[in-house]
């Protein structure tokens, strides 16, 4: 693995911005990075793909120990939507993506940090603008990456019905997103309706969530967290399940922080795997408290002889923690990436590498492409 210094593309934010990566820079400089890309190996591209394959199915497995053994309070879900999630895991609903995030230096295996199972961003630029970047500068090289062909295919499932797509307003990340993501689905020959989640609103005649337009929502991709939709008021109508939403409940189990110490107990010493607990103890003075629920970063502390060495702000905490042993990340020239792994219908699909200076990757970590050598 190489970190290389690149020369960016002179238009590079015209670029990226036709391509739907808005959200390129930030006051704080770019987020999106091409002055370096990273360079791996065909056989480090294979073991981040086999770890995300192995992993994904390891937290179903586990989800399924917490379902059988009434684990609700460890990954502190609400009573209210115990019986959604049971509902929707008998069912078996469909589940369009996730992303995992790993510590990987090329040489020892990767460390699974978290897995961003319900609303993953970073999407867009992970997708389509890498791909852009890769023909522009590295045309003779390969890259991990067919998220896009993928997400088309996952979608045609639902070919000749319609699926509303919300996020929340004036969040450009999560309405690009979202805009894309609606487009795959459409090319897929679904029949696709916008409708922002604080326009869902409530037709209690009918007994279904419906849109601006009265339109009954059926089915619905939502970029918002679980854990918020059972906080919003229309939350006692959830039960009823009028809708089919994508990502669905009993993925609340698989975005949970939570799952990680159960994931180490279930199965401990596994080479993806980082020792976790929910209480700190058995790491000693040296760790990383994460809040089960958090996103991007917020309220992780990396801890070391008992101080605190980097922590992150934010609103997460109150649903509780765990503690992660630490992954040394790798340091190129000061830089320390993290690898995150796109899984599109239960299979490895592609990866986006996010890096930054500091310890804690957060939401102004910069995303930088990548390439592997063709064959």
């Amino acid at each position: 693995m190489r970190r290389h210094v690149c020369t960016p593309r002179p238009d590079w934010r015209e670029r990226v911005e036709r391509v739907g990566l808005t959200y390129h820079t930030h006051d704080n400089g770019p987020y999106w990075d091409e002055s370096a890309c990273y360079e791996l190996t065909a056989a480090e591209v294979d073991a981040l793909e086999r770890a995300a394959k192995t992993l994904h199915y390891l937290c179903v497995d586990a989800a399924e120990q917490v379902i059988a053994r009434g684990w609700w309070e460890r990954l502190g879900i609400p009573a209210a939507a115990v019986p959604s999630i049971l509902r929707s895991w008998e069912r078996d609903d469909f589940s369009l993506y996730g992303r995992f995030d790993f510590a990987f230096d090329g040489v020892g295996a990767p460390k699974l940090l978290e897995y961003n199972a319900d609303t993953p961003t970073a999407l867009v630029e992970a997708a389509v603008t890498q791909w852009f970047w890769l023909q522009d500068v590295q045309s003779d090289a390969d890259q991990f990456n067919s998220i896009h062909e993928r997400l088309i295919e996952a979608w045609r499932r639902f070919a000749g019905r319609t699926i509303h797509f919300s996020s929340v307003q004036s969040n450009a990340e999560d309405e690009q997103t979202v805009l894309y993501l609606r487009d795959t689905c459409e090319q897929a020959g679904v029949t696709t309706r916008p409708c922002a989640i604080e326009e869902i609103g409530w037709d209690a005649a009918r007994k279904k969530f419906v849109d601006l337009d009265a339109q009954p929502l059926e089915l619905c991709f939502k970029l918002y967290p679980w854990e918020w939709l059972w906080a919003e008021e229309f939350a006692p109508h959830l039960a009823g399940e009028p809708v089919q939403f994508i990502e669905p409940a009993w993925k609340m189990l698989l975005s949970n922080k939570g799952l990680l110490p159960i994931l180490w107990e279930l199965y401990p010493e596994h080479p993806n795997l980082l020792p976790a607990y929910e209480t700190p103890a058995p790491l000693g003075e040296t760790y990383v408290r994460k809040p089960k629920l958090s996103r991007e970063g917020a309220n992780v502390t990396w801890i070391e002889r008992g101080v605190a060495r980097e922590e992150n702000g934010g609103d997460y905490g109150a649903e509780g923690h765990v503690f992660q042993a630490i992954a040394p990340p790798p340091d190129f020239d000061g830089n320390h990436p993290v690898f995150g792994v796109w899984v599109v219908d239960h299979e490895p699909a592609g990866l986006g590498i996010r890096e930054d200076t500091r310890l804690i990757t957060g939401n102004l970590s910069r995303f930088v492409p990548h390439f592997f050598p063709a064959s």
